[in-house]
């Protein structure tokens, strides 16, 4: 189980995250909604480490991890799909696929069949540069690097953003698959639709902190909207 505890972040003397707690358990997929800029991205990067928490704890399986560095929290099996992807556009599918092989030993550098097993259109495009996918394709990629790295617990922020409806369905049941063979899933998103379909838990984020938690079933939009002030 992930269990980030009272987390604070800042930058500079801006105060991203305010005393921040939340579980993604095995087994399970947690969503974290919320407005723009209201500290949901801040909170992927602290617990991959990009960021480094100024108050509080980040456990993985009861390890504290809060002070090792993003390779090492890489290589305890947390991985993270950033928002926009961040593929390379002028290296190949196959060749963003291998990116993924950093926290691994050199003797597992091999790209897993199962990443095409879950995205097939990337074996279809291994020699296609990544720049010349669709933001579909570019996701599925994206998702597909992070799976190369063997992650424990993954991470993505804003997985649909900018996707295709049959895709964003796909993706879903992607991260239905993973959670079923025992991989802890925690993602930022705003499309209620497909937290209600897909997630197990929510945490709603405003000005930085979280100001509501419960099990999907309790969500509708007159929750959302009336703990974003809306």
């Amino acid at each position: 189980m992930l269990s980030v505890e009272n987390i604070d972040l800042h930058y500079g003397a801006a105060q991203a995250l305010r005393s921040v707690s939340l579980t993604a358990e095995t087994g399970k997929i947690a969503c974290v909604m919320g407005r723009n800029g209201v500290g949901k991205t801040s909170l992927m990067r602290a617990i991959v480490g990009q960021k480094s928490a100024s108050r509080g704890r980040i456990l993985w399986n009861g390890e504290d991890v809060t002070a090792l560095a993003p390779f090492e929290r890489a290589r305890r099996g947390i991985a993270l799909v950033p928002q926009g992807r961040e593929i390379f556009p002028l290296l190949t599918v196959e060749e963003n696929l291998r990116t993924g092989f950093a926290p691994l030993a050199r003797a597992r550098h091999t790209i897993p069949d199962d990443v095409f097993s879950l995205f097939p259109v990337l074996a279809q495009m291994l020699r296609r540069r990544g720049g010349d996918l669709s933001g579909g394709q570019q996701q599925q990629l994206a998702i597909g690097r992070a799976l190369v790295g063997e992650p424990k617990v993954l991470l993505l922020d804003e997985p649909t953003e900018g996707i295709q409806p049959n895709v964003i369905q796909q993706i879903g049941l992607v991260l239905r698959k993973l959670v079923q063979r025992g991989m802890a899933i925690a993602l930022v998103e705003q499309y209620l639709d497909f937290v209600r379909e897909f997630g197990n838990s929510f945490h709603i984020m405003n000005r930085g902190r979280v100001v509501a938690s419960g099990d999907v079933a309790q969500l509708t939009p007159g929750v959302v909207d009336s703990y974003l002030g809306v």
